[in-house]
């Protein structure tokens, strides 16, 4: 598939190297295709095209928003999706590695207000970049389980096919709603990891009898 990233950081990246090397079509949706970000991304993988972020999304059959959760609003105001799936890999995290909405309502709901045309899913949130890079665990017999959310069941399957190529095992949480926990999940991660020294090379998996 052709995929569209607006935001190519380590989240970015990941994703988007990950998925060039099973095969996928990646574009880097950027309005400044001559950026230092944008050519030092070129450098470390010459495979990902580049264009205008309306145009990318155009082009695309899905789109990964994977940038600073504050500037969200202004970046997805002025684009058209069409009906097309959005990725949200963005997180609201506030102060103390708090959640930046207060709990109120998920990062994610805000995402489909501000992108009213297209069908939003939550995913790849629920880890640091690392495990999106690389998602095997040789010493299991059992893959790393991604979580998605989101209201629209066509979208969530695109996902879903997206992470099998990955090595992740999809669990549907449910709605859109149920992103706010998913970004809690997300809170706990990188409180472990980021603040208190866990080493960052562990996922959670879904297990059933």
């Amino acid at each position: 598939m052709k995929l569209a990233f607006i935001g190519i950081g380590n989240v970015g990246f990941a994703l988007a190297n990950n998925l060039q090397k099973k095969g996928h079509e990646i574009i880097i949706a950027h309005n400044d295709v001559k950026s230092s970000s944008v050519q030092a991304t070129k450098e470390k993988n010459p495979n990902f095209s580049v264009l205008p972020v309306q145009a990318a999304v155009g082009e695309s059959d899905i789109v990964f928003l994977a940038t600073p959760f504050g500037i969200n609003h202004s970046i997805l105001e002025p684009i058209r999706f069409h009906g097309k799936t959005l990725i949200d890999c963005t997180n609201p995290v506030g102060a103390g590695i708090s959640h930046g909405l207060e709990s109120k309502i998920s990062g994610a709901e805000k995402v489909q207000e501000w992108a009213p045309d297209a069908k939003v899913v939550k995913s790849y949130t629920i880890y640091g970049y690392e495990n999106l890079m690389n998602t095997d665990f040789p010493n299991y017999d059992v893959k790393p389980v991604m979580l998605i959310a989101g209201n629209d069941v066509e979208a969530k399957n695109q996902v879903s096919l997206l992470n099998t190529d990955m090595g992740f095992e999809t669990l549907d949480v449910g709605n859109l709603p149920q992103a706010l926990h998913l970004e809690h999940m997300t809170l706990l991660w990188v409180k472990m990891v980021r603040a208190n020294g866990h080493h960052p090379n562990f996922t959670w998996a879904y297990l059933e009898r």
